[in-house]
Order: structure tokens, then C-alpha cells, then sequence
């Protein structure tokens, strides 16, 4: 009998299943670092501890992405080990800041199955936890992966299609605690837009293009301790390319829309994603946002900018869809989420 383990396949998969993610991870100042190394992040909020500071925390926080790639990276040998697409994500909470020397792991539930129409593959939804040391939640996400059936005569599970809610409601964005705009440091933080600066159904070109690097791309999806097979073994995938982990494009993105959005300092949502297209080594990557609403919150001086963030690798901006509705074969992610901006 084989000690090593293959991964889940599609007939593996069954609503109420818990996943007990293994391995957790203690995350300290090198995850940063090598963080801001590969994108490169530069808001200020999660650079500088005095920054921090002046804004009612004790310290820095790391990366909301951090937390986000670490918990995924959890999931993976669970849920994604052996998935042909990673589809979208829905309800993501960011409940609390990862300081450094936080320990994370994960946990995921079952909640959705649905067998593909070629009987070869399936739509497995799930809902992941991320802890930290103290057992308190970090983050909450519905993901859903089109995976691989093993079997091909296995019978189809009764489809479970969950309801999933299209946006998270302004007044369930968690504000860390403490955390005060009101003595805002602009010249700092490196823009002076402000919430009110912000027009719904604006369109922000965030002007800044990165060309993919195999290497970066590896050493990322590493350190995440993501082992999805098609980003590491070239023989998973018939054009035998590796694909670019879906993360690393939120993430690249991110970084990009700094020009423009120097002041979105946290992230504190995601109400839908979507990697609408491969992408691979030698593809510059462009990105821009489109401001979708707009609120207040109870923490003094912070407000909360929900916005599309729109990855390209035709330097198209604006564009989103082609005429027969489908994402144009440019766009490369489609994320809807919230941030913390300085009223």
C-alpha cells in the first residue's frame, strides 16, 4: 500500500465534508520581505511600523495577501491538488491583521458539488478558514476548482449548487482594532486621493506594466506552499507550460494599482474574483480599477472604497468583456473587493 498520497479527486468530495488542513505555518519578518521583494507591495500601512502607528496600530501588520496566499497555500493538497482550473472566490472577510510571529492554518468545509456534463471532471465548493495561534479567525473565503475525476464510472453526487451573496455588506467589513484616519499622513502614504476623491464608475489606468518572470513566479508559489501540479511540473499540462498561480496575479495587480490607490491601505473584502484567463512566463501584466461604491464605517476617519481590480496582458483598460459576454482573451483576473481609504 502506497504511504504517498495522490489527492482528492472529484468523487472524493461530498457536502459536510471538513478538511483539516495540515502543516501550519508561523509567518515573521522574512514573509514580508520576500513579499515586497517579488511584487513589489509599498503601501504604507504594511511597510512602516511608525506609519502604522500614527494610524492607532502597534505595529505593522503583514500583507492582507500574505495571510490570504498562506491559508490558500494550506488548502491546496486538499482541494486544488489536482484541479484543472481554480473558477472564482465569493464572502472573503479579512476579520483580523496577521502580526509577525502569527502561526497560521486552515480549515475548509465542503459546500457545493456539481459534476461536469463530459462526466470527466467536476465543480467542488468550498469554504476555507484561516487561524491563528489563539484560534481566532483571520480570514473566511468561498473558493470554487473544477477538478479532475479519477474515476470516470463513479456516479454523479445529487448537484448542491450553494447560494453565495454578491457583495459583502459594508457593515460586515471588520475594522481592525484601533485603527484611526484621522491624523492621515498623505505626503507619507505617497497620494492625497481621499474617499471623497473617488467617483462610482470611475476608471483608474494604473499605467504601470511587470512582464512575468518563470523564476519570480516559482520562488512565490513556493513560499506559499502552494503544490498544485500544473505550477510546477510541466508535464501536467498538455501545452506543457506552467501556469502562473492565480494569486500571483492578485497580488502583482495589487501592487500596480498603487498608482492611484496609494491610499487603499487595507484590504478588508473580496465579493468576487474570477481568473479569466491563463497566464504564463513572458506575459506583461497591466492592470486598472473601476470604483464601484462607497461608504462610511464606524472607525474614525476610515472609509471603505469597493472596487474592481481588472489584470490585463493587452494593456486594455476598460475593457472587460467581448461581445458574446465572455471575459476578453486580455483580461486575466476580475476581482470585486473592498479596501480601507482615508475618508
Amino acid at each position: 500500500m502506497s504511504k504517498a498520497n495522490a489527492g482528492r479527486f472529484f468523487e472524493d468530495y461530498s457536502v459536510g465534508q471538513t478538511l483539516t488542513h495540515a502543516v501550519p505555518r508561523t509567518v515573521k519578518m522574512g514573509e514580508r520581505a520576500l513579499y515586497h521583494m517579488l511584487f513589489p507591495a509599498r503601501h504604507a500601512l504594511h511597510s512602516s511600523d511608525q506609519f502604522a502607528q500614527s494610524c492607532g496600530l502597534p505595529f505593522s501588520p503583514l500583507d492582507d495577501l500574505i495571510a490570504f496566499h498562506v491559508v490558500f497555500g494550506k488548502t491546496v493538497p486538499d482541494v486544488s491538488l489536482n484541479a484543472v482550473a481554480n473558477l472564482g472566490y465569493a464572502e472573503g472577510r479579512f476579520l483580523a491583521p496577521v502580526w509577525p510571529g502569527d502561526t497560521l492554518r486552515a480549515v475548509s468545509e465542503v459546500i457545493g458539488v456539481k459534476q461536469n456534463s463530459n462526466g470527466k471532471s467536476g465543480v467542488v465548493w468550498v469554504r476555507t478558514t484561516g487561524l491563528n495561534q489563539h484560534d481566532e479567525v483571520v480570514l473566511s473565503y468561498v473558493r470554487w476548482v473544477m477538478v479532475r475525476k479519477q474515476d470516470l464510472d463513479a456516479p454523479a453526487p445529487e448537484p448542491v449548487i450553494p447560494e453565495l451573496a454578491g457583495v459583502v455588506a459594508p457593515g460586515d467589513l471588520a475594522i481592525p482594532k484601533g485603527l484611526d484616519f484621522t491624523d492621515y499622513d498623505y505626503a507619507l502614504a505617497g497620494e492625497p486621493h481621499r474617499l471623497g476623491d473617488y467617483e462610482v464608475g470611475e476608471i483608474i489606468d494604473h499605467v504601470d506594466g511587470v512582464t512575468l518572470e518563470e523564476a519570480e513566479h516559482m520562488q512565490a508559489t513556493r513560499l506559499w506552499q502552494n503544490t498544485s501540479k500544473v505550477h510546477f511540473d510541466i508535464t501536467a499540462r498538455p501545452d506543457g507550460k506552467r501556469l502562473i498561480y492565480g494569486g500571483h496575479i492578485i497580488s502583482l495587480a495589487r501592487a500596480l494599482s498603487f498608482n492611484g490607490l496609494a491610499n487603499a491601505q487595507m484590504i478588508a473584502g473580496i465579493n468576487a474574483g474570477s481568473h479569466a484567463n491563463p497566464a504564463f512566463a513572458g506575459d506583461t501584466v497591466t492592470a486598472w480599477s473601476e470604483v464601484l461604491d462607497k461608504a462610511e464605517t464606524a472607525a474614525p476617519g476610515v472609509g471603505a472604497l469597493r472596487l474592481r481590480l481588472v489584470a490585463t496582458k493587452d494593456r486594455s483598460v476598460g475593457e472587460l468583456r467581448g461581445p458574446d459576454g465572455k471575459y476578453a482573451p486580455g483580461v486575466l483576473l476580475d476581482l470585486d473587493y473592498w479596501v480601507l481609504v482615508p475618508v
